[in-house]
């Protein structure tokens, strides 16, 4: 199995926008029972992949309680090199 942040970065290798819930519910059943999956800690890991220029914040919206939701999507350059790191 991969480390959670390497799946996490190839989720958005599919070109799909997609917000932390998003990626949160695809990846569940590998690593559910992480730490590093709770929401905070997978909010500073999308971040940080951002920071450095992984993935891109494509939109903004608020759910129904109100709270921030960001959506990320990596372009084809952020891909191919996620791909080219983690097979």
């Amino acid at each position: 199995m991969r480390p959670l942040f390497f799946s996490v970065l190839k989720y958005f290798t599919s070109g799909k926008e997609a917000c932390r819930k998003d990626v949160q519910d695809a990846l569940r059943d590998q690593y559910g029972s992480f730490k590093a999956f709770k929401d905070k800690a997978m909010d500073e890991a999308l971040m940080t992949a951002c920071s450095n220029g992984l993935i891109d914040e494509s939109r903004y919206e608020l759910d129904e309680k109100g709270n921030l939701v960001i959506y990320y999507k990596a372009n084809q350059e952020s891909i191919d090199t996620i791909n080219s790191y983690i097979k």
